[in-house]
């Protein structure tokens, strides 16, 4: 992605838009996100914020990147996607579009079978929900009055630092990370 004077901003049918994709843990904390433009697709943004994940190791300095398991919406449901999860060994709960069902089902056995699906991690997709809520109760990120690109970014970060200090609980035991898409107007 161009970052010289990139605005972020992008033509949809509500006028100019941004969309932010962040990676949210099970409490609702923002990981790492990307910004795109309004009309940009989510799938394409689902590995270029996975790629920017870096987890620290217990007991070891050396960062990790991959998380345990990914839990995402329909728009991420995509075979490239899919295939990168698997090569990585990161299990996947994210549900899978009715066109790409009647797809699969079209094509008989050519066509596999399904990808495994888990409704009781599916329901608890709603941390990153909660998790953009947060950032909403931000006045700057939810009106996004910034041009720039690097300076919206900016002040997702100090939301995120915000957001960070005032959770107070103690660590979950397993690391579980749900990307989600998020459109702002300006």
């Amino acid at each position: 992605m161009d970052t010289k004077g990139r605005e972020a901003l992008g033509r949809s049918r509500g006028g100019p838009t941004s969309k932010v994709h962040p990676l949210a843990d099970d409490r609702a904390r923002p990981l790492t996100w990307q910004t795109s433009p309004g009309q940009r697709g989510d799938s394409p943004m689902f590995i270029p914020v996975l790629e920017g994940l870096r987890i620290r190791r217990r007991g070891s300095g050396r960062p990790r990147s991959r998380p345990d398991r990914v839990r995402g919406d329909k728009p991420y449901s995509s075979y490239d996607n899919r295939a990168y999860l698997r090569r990585r060994g990161i299990k996947a709960t994210v549900a899978q579009p009715e066109d790409q069902r009647a797809n699969r089902r079209r094509k008989g056995q050519a066509g596999g079978s399904p990808p495994a699906f888990d409704k009781t991690q599916y329901c608890r997709r709603s941390a990153v929900e909660r998790c953009v809520g947060k950032w909403m109760q931000h006045r700057a990120v939810a009106s996004r009055y910034d041009r720039r690109d690097y300076i919206f970014n900016g002040t997702l970060t100090v939301a995120a630092i915000v957001i960070w200090l005032r959770d107070t609980v103690q660590e979950p035991s397993q690391q579980t990370l749900m990307p989600h898409r998020t459109t702002f107007a300006s």
